[in-house]
């Protein structure tokens, strides 16, 4: 039959419908399943090759169809249509599997090494191209199949069966060491070995040979289509001559040089060359080496074949490892066939070893074993050890040569006691019987009086034959028999008691050893009593024919004799334990349904009592409900039966894949029972919904085998049901009587025709709650319960806790509390009356107050609006102002070295490392040579990371110096960045390392600055990111700090408070409405009067101060801020038409002054109109202002410029809102747009007038959509991987690998964890500092409400790092809400960002070394490393000895003496050196 035809795509597949039985009239199809089968199978029958699964649940409909291609079949259910190709080649992986699948539709395309339908496979026609057969597929074999590691580029020729064609060419592949091409010789294929640069290294432990796999590859294909195992051997690694002969390979032994070697070449004759095991040195097997200790003895050894030592090698030794100790002992070789250790003796520790085997090793010229197949062992031996009596002694092996030596008392040689012949005993000596037997022990010591109690007797010294004490023995007075079988010489005796008489009741146990004379006789010290024994119950009384009822009868003196036998009639019932009151026994199975007598044998006593047990029907089961569980089982089942309540022990099982598990039953009565559903025994990573069967489900009842499997049930297991946790927190917050919802899934088992429901308890606490279910979700009527308890639902035999419910509570009201309202209710119904008595009076003064509140709401309705309006149109016409304003403006950069020190020393504006070093004339060239010295120790990495150790684990430590320490190393580390990283990467795997030792969250590291390593990464970036701020981030954070500043400037900024009408912060928002006026001034150019008025924008509500910066900036807007006059050192001069010039300032006499109250003087006070002529003009006393200047100018003013103009360094940036201090000598405050409120002096009428203060809100949105373009294009360059044509920097992704390799090193897997680290490491490092502070790269002066601002957008870009989801609400942080919608997105650059990153290829070592020399390179010569080295020394000074410990105690410190270059340091530092 043709294998691609129509016909057999139409025939081979059959469905078959695998349904359940019926069961109780139902018939339940499952999940259907396809069979495939072929109806050209062998001998015409049809096969089935293939099962699958196709349609879930229910059955499959007759109706199929093919596709007009005849690959794939239609196949429905009720619910579903399903799609199945026709075959499955794909899932095969080799040729034999492919063919031997018998898929008829399936063949092997050779070349492409896949398993396909023939016309997928290209040039399948040509020859064996294509196997539809298993013979035809390819063979391989190689000549040679195996070669020493030391051959190289060794020819092979490989033959090849059912190749095709290979006019493209061949590729021979040595797994992953070598590959070549080969040459195409007919049926056969030449190839070479690997080089010697890429055989594999074999080492001792892995045997002696490697095998690989040698494949050819088709260069047309470029896949690997054919392979054999090829063996590469190392005879080197064999250390011994039989191990090197008898391995399978080419190996031979060279006996004077003791090396193997698969080159006969190198291993002449004269070397004694050896090719069979029989002519290999080695040891003969000898019998038992016995050795006394402490007795000095040679040791004599057959062998054979052993070398004579040549000149210059050592002669023989023997040794002997005893207890893990080496002993060495020489020896002298007779001849080839002969070694002998020399006289020596030989001790090992402990008496509980009497005879201790010691492995013998003969070696000669120190380390060249000789073979020891036989494992021949030297047996060390002390006749004293185990052997304190005389009987044992004389039980010894007869070659030991001990004997018992009277004098002594002890077991010894014959040579260690004092020779009197009477004194000593042996076994083969005339003297050989021990005296003074003694018994220590007798079993039992009850029997019964008629005899049969087998009796065991231990003690010393009871004779060394049986015949000794076979007829000597009696018990009681009674004759008690010797066995042999029970007897153990000079130890035990087991003796067969005889019948007593009626008169004998107790007595003792009486040996005699041979003859009975006074020191041959032993007598016991316990005594051995006749006892009678009765019978008086049973129970239970009646069990199941097939045995297995455990039965206890009861008595007295029960635990008599040594064997006992029940019977119940012709039944044994099978002993299990007894005591004196009761034995206990299980019944066996009987034939049929009869009372049987109870018969109790002890020995020979039959106790005989009326006393009878009942055999009954075994029990049936009848029916079981329900037929289902969930498959962690322990749901409830009933069952009935017949005579369920004769078993004792009920328990039902299931049995799936080969495991079985059992739970419990509870009998209620002969009919019925409770049994708990078993557990299936599934993988405990088992997550299938689908339905499970088990392979067998029956009941254990006693030893009831015919319902261990119950064959008329189908029962059926169902998924466990799945609940979700509460949210990530696991932490679900309710109000009290809120009812809490499990949602899951497989709640309700999908049990056809049946409203079943599982059995759940839900504990909230330890209180249950009442639990309604459906089918994907629990509700819990939450019990009364407040605050914070654990949830645990339980449901058959599992138990999940989806987390913590938070029930807050209600304010509960105190007893004061209720008396209260029970008195302001009466009060209010007396009111009540009150009003309504005098309603018709008041009637007329409401319905006016009523239409005045009414204009007041419509008045402030119309106000909102307004601002809202207001906001609207601003957002509109500020974007496009602003893009406009910016374009073109030059960008102030600092130079490499003022921006350094910023971000490494913030607020110290002239730094010890910016100059030389000054130390006095007369210690210049000490101190200078003390540094260069300590400039080695710090480029000693050993030095520097102890030194860095040492200081952080002083507690006077602070971060501050964490800080300089770190700042001031790297300065000096600027000129050596290759080093200064090595450093670094070190002390953050340690730091790393701690983290996870001192258990905390990994999430948490890098998160503060708490050590060298966070300051040092920080600096580290400082150093390398600059060429990307300067050609990247710079214009779009530059771009950004002018948006914020000019859109600020546009609206009223209170000079005193720092709050604006314009703010991303909620904190620096002017909630008022401040009436202002926008003018336009033309001011001269204060260096060139001649030149063109310049206009400047300018509000009539600003401070003279405000004005004069205005018009600074307007006039130096491309002029560095540090290159600019200060608005403190200039006077704004107001020049009128008339030719009048007027001096204006913040405060003079015209300031007005209102309840304590000075506000700062504005244009609108001066009365300043548009298009006025403004000069700025250097600061001078006039005779308009004398009086001014002199009171005013020196105290409030000046205090007031200081207030509101940062002139220090950057670090007082960061403080924001000025201090409103009154003037301390006349008690005023000052104010300009808004009074602080803390003063309370505004009246109720004030506040009453202005709007709700939040309504202003809105502006924060205005603000933020004006900005938004400028925030989104920051972010936009930070988080790209290439932009502007700039590369990614290359610190970036070194760091973000090194991060990677740590997580990996410590199996952390969790991507929050990887990608917090990297946003602690690089955005909250280094970018966020950038954000919140541009004049640390700019220079630029920057104003409390910028800084305001940018702090919000800086927080913006963290959260838009931060893997943890923002649960937002009303009660949520401004500026949080701010950018709610824009976060996400912002989240997702982030993770593109790092996924783009983590893609790159890596960074070699190589590279980045190269990378970090040419920055270095670049400013080599920024700081003076002698200054900060000095520095940095003033901490050694500081902790010197705490230092010098480590250093002293540290091996690696110790060989490199860093503790003494130190102290020359120290000493060549010191003062009054």
């Amino acid at each position: 039959m043709n294998r691609t035809s129509r016909r057999s795509q139409d025939l081979h597949l059959l469905l078959s419908l695998k349904q359940k039985p019926i069961v109780n009239g139902q018939n339940e199809p499952t999940q259907c399943e396809t069979s495939e089968i072929r109806v050209d199978g062998p001998r015409g029958n049809a096969l089935q090759y293939e099962m699958m699964q196709v349609v879930e649940p229910g059955p499959v409909l007759r109706d199929m169809a093919f596709s007009k291609d005849h690959e794939q079949l239609y196949i429905m259910s009720e619910r579903q249509l399903t799609r199945v190709p026709v075959e499955s080649c794909g899932q095969y992986q080799s040729c034999s599997e492919c063919l031997g699948s018998g898929d008829p539709h399936c063949g092997w395309c050779v070349l492409h090494n896949t398993c396909t339908r023939k016309e997928r496979c290209e040039r399948s026609r040509e020859p064996r191209r294509f196997a539809s057969e298993m013979k035809q597929c390819v063979r391989l074999t190689v000549h040679p199949s195996n070669i020493s590691v030391s051959q190289y580029n060794v020819l092979l020729v490989l033959e090849t069966y059912n190749v095709p064609e290979l006019s493209a060419g061949v590729n021979c592949t040595f797994e992953d060491l070598s590959e070549m091409d080969g040459l195409v010789v007919g049926n056969q294929i030449q190839c070479y070995s690997p080089a010697a640069k890429e055989v594999p290294r074999i080492i001792t432990e892995n045997g002696d040979h490697h095998v690989v796999q040698l494949q050819l590859k088709s260069k047309e294909t470029g896949m690997t289509f054919a392979s054999t195992s090829f063996v590469f051997y190392n005879c080197s690694v064999h250390n011994s001559c039989l191990s090197c002969v008898e391995s399978p390979y080419q190996c031979h032994w060279c006996k004077y040089r003791h090396v193997c070697t698969h080159d006969p070449k190198s291993c002449s004759f004269q070397e004694g060359r050896v090719k069979l095991p029989e002519d290999c040195p080695q040891l003969l097997r000898v019998d038992k080496i016995l050795v006394p200790v402490e007795v000095i003895k040679p040791i004599t050894l057959k062998a054979k074949n052993l070398p004579q030592p040549q000149s210059g090698q050592r002669g023989y030794e023997c040794i002997l490892s005893i207890q893990g100790t080496e002993q060495r002992v020489p020896a002298l070789r007779f001849n080839s066939s002969s070694v002998q250790c020399q006289n020596t003796s030989y001790s090992y520790e402990g008496m509980e070893i009497n005879n201790l085997p010691v492995e013998l090793t003969v070696v000669w010229n120190g380390h060249f074993n000789i073979d020891n197949p036989a494992q021949n062992k030297v047996h060390l031996y002390k006749c004293g050890a185990m052997r304190e009596s005389c009987g044992l002694c004389l039980k010894a092996d007869l070659d030991f040569q001990c004997g018992w030596c009277q004098v002594q008392g002890q077991c010894t040689l014959r040579q260690h006691c004092p020779m009197h012949e009477s004194q000593w005993l042996e076994l083969t000596g005339t003297n050989s019987r021990c005296t003074h037997p003694r018994i220590t022990e007798i079993i039992p010591v009850t029997g019964p009086r008629e005899g049969g109690t087998k009796v065991t007797i231990r003690g010393e010294n009871l004779g060394l034959e049986f015949r000794d004490i076979a007829s000597h023995v009696k018990v009681a007075g009674v004759e008690c028999s010797p066995l042999v079988d029970g007897y153990i010489p000079a130890e035990q005796i087991v003796c067969e008691m005889g019948e007593a008489k009626p008169s004998q009741h107790a007595g003792f146990v009486e040996i005699c050893v041979a003859v009975c004379r006074p020191e041959f006789t032993a007598r016991s010290s316990q005594l051995y009593y006749f006892m009678t024994l009765t019978l008086s119950d049973l129970k239970p009384r009646r069990g199941p024919m097939s045995g297995g009822t455990q039965v206890t009868i009861t008595g007295t003196n029960l635990n008599a004799g040594s064997n006992v036998v029940v019977m119940f009639g012709k039944q044994p019932c099978l002993f299990h334990r007894r005591s004196p009151s009761y034995i206990v026994c299980n019944t066996t199975s009987s034939d049929e349904v009869l009372e049987m007598k109870v018969m109790v044998q002890v020995d020979k006593a039959s106790i005989h009592q009326d006393l009878f047990f009942q055999y009954m029907e075994d029990p049936t089961i009848v029916r079981i409900e329900p037929e289902w569980s969930i498959v962690s089982g322990n749901t409830p089942i009933a069952v009935w039966g017949t005579h369920l309540d004769l078993i004792q022990n009920p328990q039902i099982r299931a049995k799936h894949g080969g495991k079985e598990h059992i739970n419990l039953c509870e009998v209620l009565n002969a009919t019925e029972m409770t049994c708990q559903a078993p557990a299936l025994a599934l993988g405990p990573d088992h997550q299938s919904d689908l339905t499970e069967r088990p392979e067998e489900f029956g009941f254990i009842l006693d030893n009831v085998q015919s319902l261990l499997i119950l064959n008329k049930t189908n029962f059926t297991y169902y998924p466990n049901p799945v609940f979700e946790a509460f949210g990530p927190s696991g932490i679900l917050e309710l109000k009290p009587g809120t009812p809490i919802i499990l949602k899951g899934k497989n709640l309700i088992p999908p049990v056809a025709g049946g409203n079943v429901k599982l059995n759940y308890t839900v504990l909230v606490g330890e209180k249950p709650c009442t639990v309604t279910v459906s089918d994907v979700q629990l509700l819990c009527e939450s019990p009364n319960l407040i605050g914070r308890h654990k949830v645990m639902a339980r449901v058959g035999g599992m138990e999940y806790s989806p987390g913590m419910v938070y029930v807050a509570p209600d304010s509960p009201l105190s007893l004061p509390a209720i008396v209260s309202i029970a008195v302001a209710g009466g009060l209010l119904v007396i009111f009540i009356v009150a009003v309504l008595i005098a309603y018709k009076r008041k009637s007329r003064e409401s319905d006016l107050t009523l239409k005045r509140l009414q204009m007041q709401m419509d008045n402030l309705e119309s106000r909102v609006a307004l601002e809202c309006k207001e906001a609207f149109a601003e957002l509109q016409t500020d974007i496009h102002e602003l893009t406009s304003d910016l374009d073109g403006a030059g960008i102030p950069f600092l130079d490499y070295r003022t921006y350094t020190m910023r971000v490494l020393f913030p607020g110290i504006e002239d730094h010890p490392v910016l100059r030389d070093l000054e130390v006095p004339g007369y210690r210049q060239e000490r101190v200078e040579k003390g540094l260069k010295l300590f400039a080695q120790l710090i480029n000693n990495k050993v030095f520097l990371l102890s030194f860095i150790r040492t200081l952080e684990s002083q507690r006077s430590f602070s971060m501050r110096d964490r800080g300089n320490v770190a700042s001031l190393i790297m300065t000096v580390l600027q000129s050596k960045l290759e080093y200064a990283t090595d450093v670094l990467k070190q002390l953050l795997a340690d730091l790393i390392d701690k983290n996870l030792e001192s258990k905390n969250h990994p999430k948490l590291l890098l998160r503060r600055t708490e050590s060298v390593a966070e300051k040092m990464l920080t600096n580290w970036f400082t150093f390398l990111l600059y060429k990307f701020l300067k050609e990247c981030a710079g214009e779009p954070l530059f771009s950004l700090f002018c948006a914020i500043k000019q859109q600020m400037e546009k609206g009223p900024i209170d000079a005193i408070t720092g709050e604006a009408r314009y703010s991303l912060s909620e904190d620096k928002l002017i909630r008022q409405q401040i009436d202002y006026k926008t003018l336009v001034l033309s001011c001269v150019n204060p260096d060139n009067a001649n030149s063109p008025e310049v206009p400047v924008k300018i509000l009539n509500c600003d401070t003279i101060t405000q004005v004069k910066e205005k018009i600074l900036d307007a006039i130096f807007k491309n002029v560095p801020c540090s290159h600019r006059p200060k608005a403190a050192d200039m006077d704004l001069e107001w020049r009128q038409g008339s030719g009048a010039r007027m001096i204006l300032q913040d405060e003079d006499i015209t300031t007005k002054i209102e309840n304590d109250w000075k506000r700062l003087n504005t244009l609108a006070h001066y009365q300043v109109p548009d298009g006025s002529v403004v000069a700025l003009v250097s600061k001078q006393v006039t005779a308009y202002n004398a009086v001014n200047n002199s009171t005013v100018s020196r105290t409030s003013a000046s205090k007031y410029e200081n207030m509101i103009r940062y002139t220090g360094s950057p670090d007082s940036l960061r403080s924001r809102t000025p201090m409103i201090t009154p003037d301390l000598e006349s008690g005023v405050k000052m104010w300009h747009l808004v009074k602080n409120h803390e003063h309370g002096d505004q009246k109720e009428g004030d506040r009453g007038s202005k709007m709700v203060s939040e309504i202003y809100l809105t502006r924060l949105l205005a603000t933020k959509g004006t900005l938004q373009k400028f925030v989104d294009d920051l972010f936009e360059t930070i988080f790209s991987t290439a932009h502007r044509g700039s590369a990614l920097p290359l610190a970036i992704k070194y760091m973000f690998d090194f991060l990677d390799e740590q997580a990996d090193k410590h199996g952390i897997h969790d991507p929050h964890v990887r990608h917090t680290w990297k946003s602690n490491c690089l955005p909250l490092r280094f970018w966020v500092n950038m954000i919140k502070n541009p004049q640390f790269v700019f220079d630029i002066h920057k104003n409390s409400i910028t800084d305001a601002c940018l702090s919000v957008v800086a927080q913006t870009f963290m959260d838009s790092c931060s893997t943890s989801e923002h649960r937002l609400g009303k009660d949520s942080p401004s500026n949080k809400l701010l950018y709610a919608k824009d976060i996400p997105s912002y989240k997702n650059w982030v993770e593109r960002y790092y996924a783009d990153i983590g893609k790159m290829p890596a960074i070699s070592d190589q590279d980045m070394n190269a990378y970090l020399a040419e920055q270095s390179r670049m400013h080599m010569n920024e700081f003076n490393a002698m200054s900060a080295l000095s520095e940095i020394f003033s901490y050694v000074g500081k902790y010197s000895e705490e230092i010098l410990g480590p250093l002293d105690h540290d091996d690696q410190c110790g060989k490199q003496k860093l503790a003494y270059k130190l102290e020359q340091v120290i000493t060549l530092m010191s003062l009054d050196s």
